[in-house]
C-alpha cells in the first residue's frame, strides 16, 4: 500500500527525479561536448587549413565522428546518449521513454549544445557568444538534412534490430562522418545541435534565420523515419530503439 508523500510513495517519486536528474546530466553533458567537437574542431580547421575547405571538412568531419563514438560509449550507459531532440522524439513515440522524461531530455540537449558552442568560442579566444552569418537556405540544403536525418534514424532502429546495439557507436558515428560529405547541408541532423551552431560565427556556423527551416525539416523527417522503420521492424522493442541504459534495464 502506498502512504503520503513522506512515505513509500515519496521514496520511489525521489528515486525517479534522482534516476531522471542523473539521466539529463548526462545528456547535457555529452551535448556540450558534441557541439565543442564540432565548433572547435571547425575552428581549428579553419585556421590550419585556411585555403582548402575540402580539407577543412574532412578534418571537422573526422573529428565529429570520432568524437561521437566516444560520448555515445561513455555516456549510454546513462542516458541512452540521445544527445539529439529527434532521437528523443522518435524514442517517445515509440513508448521508450515518457513525454515529460522526453522533455527534460530535450531541454537538457539544448542548454548543453549551446554551452558547448560558448565553449568552444572561448577555447579559440572568440567572443562567448557571436551569431553567425553563414547562410544556409535552399532546397537543396534542406533535402539533405531530411535525407540526413531521416538515414540516422533508421541506422539506430537497423543496428538495435539487428540485435548488435553494442554497435551503435561505432554505426552512428560512421554514418554522421560519412553524411557529412555525402549531404548537401553537411548533415546537422539535429535540431539542438542546430540551434547551438548559430552561436558561433565560424565554420561550423549557420545564421540565425536559417535555423527555423532547418529544425522543421530534422523533425519531419524523424516522424517520416519512425513510420518506416515501424513498417520495416514491426516486432521492434521500443526500449531497445537507442542504446542500452539504466533506465531501460529497469523496465524490463
Amino acid at each position: 500500500m502506498l502512504r503520503d508523500g513522506t512515505g513509500v510513495r515519496g521514496s520511489v517519486l525521489r528515486v525517479i527525479d534522482r534516476s531522471l536528474a542523473r539521466r539529463a546530466t548526462a545528456e547535457a553533458v555529452g551535448s556540450a561536448f558534441l557541439v565543442a567537437i564540432v565548433v572547435g574542431s571547425g575552428i581549428a580547421a579553419s585556421r590550419l587549413s585556411p585555403n582548402d575547405v575540402g580539407l577543412q571538412l574532412l578534418e571537422n568531419s573526422t573529428a565529429t565522428g570520432a568524437g561521437l563514438i566516444a560520448l555515445i560509449l561513455a555516456f549510454g550507459p546513462v542516458s541512452g546518449a540521445h544527445f539529439n531532440p529527434v532521437v528523443t522524439l522518435a524514442d517517445w513515440l515509440l513508448g521508450g521513454i515518457t513525454g515529460v522524461a522526453g522533455a527534460v531530455y530535450v531541454g537538457a540537449q539544448i542548454v548543453g549544445c549551446c554551452a558547448g558552442a560558448v565553449v568552444a568560442n572561448l577555447m579559440f579566444e572568440l567572443d562567448a557568444v557571436n551569431l553567425s552569418t553563414h547562410t544556409r537556405a535552399s532546397h537543396g540544403l534542406w533535402i539533405g538534412e531530411f535525407v540526413a536525418t531521416l538515414g540516422l534514424i533508421l541506422v539506430i532502429f537497423g543496428i538495435v534490430r539487428s540485435g548488435r546495439a553494442s554497435a551503435a557507436p561505432f554505426a552512428v558515428g560512421g554514418y554522421i562522418a560519412a553524411a557529412y560529405w555525402f549531404t548537401s547541408s553537411t548533415s546537422f541532423a539535429n535540431p539542438a545541435v542546430t540551434i547551438a551552431r548559430m552561436l558561433s560565427n565560424t565554420f561550423a556556423g549557420i545564421r540565425p534565420s536559417s535555423v527555423p527551416p532547418f529544425v522543421a525539416v530534422q523533425i519531419v523527417a524523424a516522424l517520416c523515419a519512425v513510420a518506416l522503420a515501424k513498417y520495416l521492424h514491426p516486432d521492434v522493442d521500443a526500449v531497445d530503439v537507442v542504446v542500452p541504459h539504466e533506465h531501460s534495464h529497469s523496465n524490463r
